[in-house]
């Protein structure tokens, strides 16, 4: 089935297929529920050029309490949006990752940042892991599926309980520390300070905070 919108009920730039999940009414804690928002926000937002709903959802975040540096960044982010037209945004993206000839400023997969190439052995080793959890892409999108974007759905739906049945917070930290550990901190922080990043540097900031908690978190888990 198609994936379900990370934070629009009607509208979800992402390209992942997540099957039903194992049993439904898994309760997610609400600590759990708020990292699954910001994975669905950084997938959103990455995945493509954002749309006015999407950017509606942003300009929501200029009232956001930021008494933390997550929280910094998110109103920031935030109010970056309440004063960029759509079509600025969109330029943006293009000039940042897909620009002209050799690409854009930044090339947000994990192959390309772990061995300089795309679709080299990070791409495989996902592809099959993929495989064994049952995930499928929708066939939307010519982008690896070591895109930054889908990478962060996938934790989404692993933390909603979409994908990984009752294998929980293991399987999150599985998924993080080999196919996104070694690579986001780097890229997010790429992307703050990218030439061609305005509205998109605090989505570096945040990515970078975020991937660090996550991180550390996840370091303190027993497998």
């Amino acid at each position: 089935m198609e994936a379900q919108p990370v934070l629009d009920p009607e509208s979800s730039d992402n390209d992942v297929n997540i099957p039903e999940p194992i049993n439904s009414a898994v309760s997610v804690a609400e600590e759990d529920s708020l990292r699954a928002q910001v994975y669905g926000l950084l997938s959103r937002v990455l995945a493509l050029p954002m749309s006015d709903s999407t950017l509606a959802i942003l300009r929501g975040l200029a009232d956001v309490n930021a008494e933390t540096e997550l929280g910094a960044a998110l109103k920031s982010l935030g109010t970056l949006a309440t004063r960029t037209p759509r079509a600025v945004v969109e330029d943006e993206y293009s000039a940042l990752f897909y620009g002209m000839g050799s690409g854009g400023e930044l090339h947000p997969y994990a192959s390309y940042y772990l061995t300089g190439f795309v679709y080299e052995k990070p791409l495989a080793d996902l592809r099959r892991e993929l495989t064994e959890m049952g995930i499928e892409t929708a066939q939307v999108s010519d982008e690896p599926e070591d895109h930054i974007a889908f990478l962060m759905e996938v934790m989404h739906g692993l933390i909603m309980g979409h994908l990984g049945g009752s294998q929980g917070a293991q399987r999150q930290q599985a998924f993080f520390m080999h196919h996104i550990a070694p690579w986001a901190g780097p890229f997010f922080k790429d992307l703050e300070k990218a030439k061609n990043a305005k509205v998109y540097m605090p989505v570096g900031t945040l990515g970078g905070i975020f991937m660090a908690l996550e991180n550390e978190a996840f370091e303190m888990i027993a497998i």
